[in-house]
């Protein structure tokens, strides 16, 4: 990936942003369980970086995908993992079959002031009963005249607290579950529209996360995205964006965990040394900084991928994969250099612990990579 003069300035104003906006206010953030999303989306949209590839007639700034890739890289970052996966859901996530395959009316109406950080958008897939296998998904949309009717329930919806909008996929029709689902935009303020409870998370405490129920909302059917039984395919397409940003949002994050163990260990000493001067405890460090450059040469190829038009759903999942697998081992192995310290909440290793085990679930867990990875080697049906 080629990075031009435009890209480092950009990145150099992200890099401000969160070293003044977002880091000094993470420790609050997290013990209060969820952060001041609407305001600061809107310093976000400000600035641009809420519509980096999307059409300028919406607000975007109508650039390729490598500019929302560096973004992407950028936010890890921030010191915990909540505030860039909600910044990620409203940028990568929620919006992307939206901008996409909307018509211009819903366009205007959800993605132009979720591009300038006037809504805070969240996505409505997962439910109790339906996580990564999205065609089991049991929510319904019920044709009446003009309007839906929709009735059913959203789980683990990141934003859900305080999101103005929800891309909804739900089932409007029956038949063939890969066939019979639309992809919604639901104001959340619509009546029949509840937000049960927020959960309690293991990570991610930043993060505002809701149960969300719906009961005989009823919106027009000019807020759905595309054609009617597409939502499937849709959001499939929303997955490989949101697979990637994951991967390339986890990079920084890892580093600087890398980084202050090195720091850490240096300072720490046992048995009359520093820890760092174990030739293991090196030795681990430099494997684990390996593993993130071909993580990121792995992110980039997708992404070059991406802006030349091709599908990259292949290295997308790859990547994904690899992340998942990444955020266990990394994170585990640095906090156990940090010996007692790592195990309490104040060390930042005990955090990133915490936030990146969500990455082999979330978005499509490890197994689910496997199995697509599987089929595309022509190994399973």
């Amino acid at each position: 990936m080629l990075f031009t003069p435009e890209h480092d300035e950009m990145r150099r104003t992200l890099q401000r942003f969160i070293a003044n906006e977002i880091n000094p206010h993470v420790d609050a953030w997290e013990a209060a369980g969820r952060f001041p999303a609407h305001e600061l989306f809107k310093k976000l949209g400000s600035l641009g970086f809420l519509g980096l590839e999307r059409p300028e007639a919406y607000g975007g700034l109508g650039l390729d995908y490598s500019y929302a890739l560096m973004m992407a890289e950028e936010l890890g970052g921030i010191r915990c993992g909540g505030v860039p996966m909600a910044i990620g859901v409203q940028t990568d996530m929620a919006t992307p079959a939206l901008a996409r395959f909307g018509s211009d009316e819903v366009r205007r109406e959800f993605l132009a002031p979720s591009i300038a950080g006037d809504y805070v958008a969240c996505l409505g897939v997962s439910e109790v009963g339906a996580g990564s296998d999205v065609a089991s998904v049991k929510t319904t949309a019920r044709a009446d005249g003009d309007d839906y009717v929709i009735d059913g329930g959203k789980m683990w919806t990141t934003s859900g607290a305080q999101a103005d909008w929800m891309c909804l996929l739900a089932n409007t029709s029956e038949g063939a579950p890969h066939r019979n689902k639309s992809l919604i935009c639901v104001p959340m303020k619509a009546r029949g529209v509840s937000v049960a409870r927020t959960l309690d998370k293991l990570g991610m405490r930043s993060s505002d996360t809701a149960q969300v129920f719906f009961d005989g909302v009823r919106v027009p059917k000019r807020f759905r995205v595309g054609e009617e039984g597409k939502g499937f395919v849709y959001q499939m397409t929303q997955f490989q964006q949101e697979r990637l940003w994951a991967a390339a949002s986890s990079l920084k994050a890892h580093e600087l965990i890398i980084a202050d163990t090195i720091a850490y260990t240096r300072e720490r000493k046992a048995f009359g040394r520093a820890i760092l001067d174990n030739q293991v405890v090196q030795f681990k460090l430099a494997e684990l900084q390996t593993e993130v450059e071909l993580l990121r040469s792995l992110v980039y190829r997708a992404a070059e991928a991406i802006v030349r038009g091709e599908d990259a759903t292949k290295l997308a999942t790859m990547a994904k994969l690899k992340t998942g697998q990444l955020g266990r081992e990394l994170p585990s192995a640095c906090l156990q250099y940090f010996g007692g310290m790592g195990y309490m909440t104040e060390t930042p290793v005990s955090r990133a612990f915490r936030d990146q085990r969500l990455a082999a679930i979330g978005g499509g867990a490890d197994e689910v990579m496997l199995q697509i990875l599987t089929r595309m080697m022509g190994m399973a049906g």
